[in-house]
């Protein structure tokens, strides 16, 4: 059936096709042809090779992924408020699934229709990054819809700054910077101060990993918080100190902290004072502090590294560093201590992350009693059909 609308129409192979019907990203090399004029970053319907409708999106000259797919419906006006409504049903989302939403990850890309886009709230404060070039064309729409759309719920945004200092922005032909795109008059520059599972954080957005903090753990950190109490605790790979903080809340007789970069370990102390928490923070190489910890002198040892892999051609020796880093945890724990442990990476896949926890086991000759698993926080939806959307794995065991 011949549509009538107003896009180019790119054609794709009848692989293509059936990955489309459960994915929204298509490969330049399932592209057959491109029927009409546009720009990069462009709107474009995707169509069969028998002219079967099945998807708009933004395309990209430069990226692996031509065309990333944010519409199903023919019948749809893709125009300002077709983005807003994207906007209002991603805040309801969070809204439904939070108790608190003070500082929450508000739009999480592909999760929420809004391919190339992460939008995080810290009070105040929205951080935005961009990884699409047709979500960075819209930007100007995109954001005058978060204003209003909070506006009706009588929220003040105070600002909003983009941290768009990231390299995959280069796969899209776009460039990286770091930069408000709008503040309220009388506003100060200056670290914001959140709230999560009654732990008070700074939040350094301007400069932070990532957003500025990683809000991805929130309900993995209450587990630890939960168990914690009268037990003696490491915090491995500890960042600005969420997890170390989140023991000591839960009443941990001891809590240690360690991490090699000092700016890290600097945030962490101030944050353990902002919350009036006695934490001994370490700045040292993980992997060889853990090569002087006595066996059993913690009960809890947490370990959540950076991801160590970005990409399917590292997986092995990403298996490798998670191997080495959990048999280290686990001889030094003992019988009757609790591991925590995760991966952030999606390449390294929950079948193989968990492979490699049997590995361990059985090189260490223990057991692991599973006490639970989680992944990210609500607030960073998972599309069953989209893998790239899972990707945390967080796992507490007992050493048995």
């Amino acid at each position: 059936m011949k549509i009538d609308r107003p896009y180019p129409q790119l054609t794709v192979t009848d692989k293509g096709a059936r990955f489309l019907e459960s994915h929204p990203w298509l490969y330049d090399g399932e592209v057959v042809s491109i029927n009409g004029e546009y720009e990069n970053g462009d709107i474009v319907d995707v169509i069969s090779r028998k002219g079967r409708y099945l998807g708009s999106g933004f395309i990209s000259e430069n990226s692996r992924i031509r065309v990333r797919i944010f519409c199903r419906n023919a019948s749809d006006q893709i125009n300002r408020e077709f983005f807003k409504r994207r906007i209002e049903y991603a805040w309801k989302y969070r809204k439904d699934v939070l108790d608190d939403t003070g500082s929450c990850r508000v739009i999480f890309g592909e999760a929420d229709g809004l391919p190339g886009l992460t939008v995080d709230k810290y009070e105040g404060v929205l951080v935005s990054q961009i990884v699409s070039y047709g979500m960075e064309r819209i930007k100007d729409d995109i954001f005058q819809s978060l204003r209003e759309v909070f506006a009706q719920d009588g929220i003040r945004i105070d600002a909003i700054y983009q941290r768009n200092d990231v390299a995959i922005r280069h796969l899209e032909g776009l460039e990286e910077y770091k930069e408000y795109y709008w503040k309220r008059e009388g506003f100060e520059e200056k670290e914001v101060i959140i709230s999560e599972n009654g732990v008070r954080y700074h939040v350094d957005y301007l400069d932070g990993q990532k957003t500025g903090f990683f809000l991805d753990q929130r309900f993995n950190r209450l587990l630890v918080q939960q168990l914690a109490r009268g037990k003696k605790v490491l915090d491995c790979f500890t960042h600005t100190g969420s997890f170390a903080l989140n023991a000591a809340r839960g009443g941990a007789e001891k809590v240690a902290a360690v991490d090699i970069s000092a700016s890290a370990i600097e945030m962490a102390r101030r944050n353990a004072q902002l919350n009036g928490l006695s934490i001994d923070f370490e700045i040292a190489d993980v992997f060889d502090y853990l090569e002087k910890v006595n066996k059993k002198e913690y009960d809890i040892i947490i370990l959540d590294p950076p991801a160590f892999t970005k990409s399917r051609d590292t997986v092995r020796n990403a298996y490798n560093g998670y191997l080495n880093i959990n048999k280290q945890a686990i001889k030094k724990l003992g019988k009757g201590g609790y591991l925590v442990t995760c991966s952030c990476s999606h390449f390294m896949s929950q079948a193989l992350f968990e492979q490699m926890l049997r590995e361990a086991a059985r090189d260490m000759n223990v057991e692991l009693k599973q006490v639970s698993f989680s992944q990210q926080s609500k607030d960073h939806p998972i599309l069953l059909n989209v893998e790239e959307t899972n990707y945390l794995k967080f796992y507490i065991f007992q050493v048995a």
